[in-house]
C-alpha cells in the first residue's frame, strides 16, 4: 500500500514538473516572439533595482526611454561592438572564440575572464536575474538561443541599448547620453560613445563624463578598435532578418 502510494506521488510530482517546463517553455517562446517587435516595458536588473531600494528603504527613480534603432548614434551602436562582442555579427549567441581563450587563461592559472557576448547579455538582463549559479547559467543560454533564432542583430543591439545600465538607476542609451552628456541617444559623437561603452563593464563605479585614467584610456583602445573595424559600415552586417 505505501508503495503504491509512493508511486502515486512520484507520477503525480513528475506529471507537475513536466506540465511547468511546457509552461515555462511556452511562456518564455512567447515572450520572446511579442518583444522582437514590441519594446520590453522594462527589465530584470531595473526590478532588482526597484527590490533594492524598497529593502534598503531608499527610493530610486529609474530614467529610461526607449529609443529605436534609428534613433540611436551608430558611434554608439558601433562602440557597444567594438567594446564588449567584436564577432558579434558571426557568432550565433556564443563567441566559442573567447570561451576558448578564457578556459585556457584559467587553466594556466589567470583569474577567470568572462566571454558574455552582447546576445547573452541582452538575454540575461532583460528576462534573468543576476548571479553566477548553474541555474541562472542554464536560462541565459536557453534565452540566448531564443533571441538568436527569433531576432535578428539589429534588434538584439538595439534591446541590448535601451537595458543596459550606464549608472544607478540609470538605463538605455538616450537615459544614459543626456544623464553624463546633456544630449540625446542620436547626437552622441565618437569620443562620448566610446566613454559609454568603456564604463559598461563597473557603470556603478564609472564615470563616463569626469572618466579617470583607466577609463579614458580604454576610450582610446575602443575608439581604435572602431577604426579598425571599418567604422559605420560595419553595422551593416547587422541588417538581415
Amino acid at each position: 500500500m505505501l508503495i503504491r502510494t509512493l508511486r502515486r506521488l512520484a507520477r503525480l510530482a513528475w506529471g507537475l514538473i513536466w506540465r511547468g517546463v511546457v509552461a515555462f517553455v511556452l511562456v518564455s517562446v512567447v515572450l520572446v516572439v511579442l518583444f522582437r517587435v514590441v519594446p520590453p516595458p522594462g527589465s530584470m536588473v531595473m526590478v532588482e533595482r526597484k527590490i533594492q531600494s524598497w529593502v534598503h528603504s531608499e527610493p530610486i527613480d529609474i530614467k529610461r526611454e526607449w529609443r529605436y534603432w534609428e534613433a540611436m548614434s551608430e558611434n554608439a551602436k558601433l562602440a557597444v561592438i567594438a567594446a564588449e562582442d567584436q564577432r558579434f555579427p558571426q557568432h550565433h549567441g556564443f563567441d566559442l572564440v573567447e570561451l576558448k581563450r578564457a578556459w585556457e587563461a584559467s587553466r594556466d592559472g589567470a583569474r577567470l575572464r568572462g566571454a558574455s557576448t552582447l546576445s547573452q547579455q541582452t538575454a540575461k538582463n532583460v528576462f534573468l536575474w543576476s548571479g553566477r549559479s548553474w541555474l541562472r547559467k542554464g536560462l541565459e543560454a536557453w534565452f540566448t538561443l531564443l533571441i538568436e533564432t527569433f531576432w535578428s542583430k539589429q534588434r538584439i543591439l538595439e534591446v541590448y541599448l535601451n537595458v543596459a545600465e550606464w549608472d544607478n538607476a540609470v538605463f538605455g542609451l538616450e537615459a544614459a547620453a543626456q544623464h553624463y552628456f546633456g544630449v540625446s541617444a542620436d547626437a552622441l559623437n565618437e569620443r562620448q560613445a566610446s566613454l559609454l561603452a568603456a564604463i559598461l563593464p563597473s557603470p556603478r563605479t564609472r564615470n563616463a563624463a569626469r572618466p579617470n585614467d583607466q577609463v579614458e584610456r580604454r576610450s582610446q583602445w575602443i575608439r581604435q578598435q572602431m577604426r579598425n573595424l571599418g567604422g559605420a559600415a560595419y553595422l551593416e552586417r547587422l541588417s538581415n532578418p
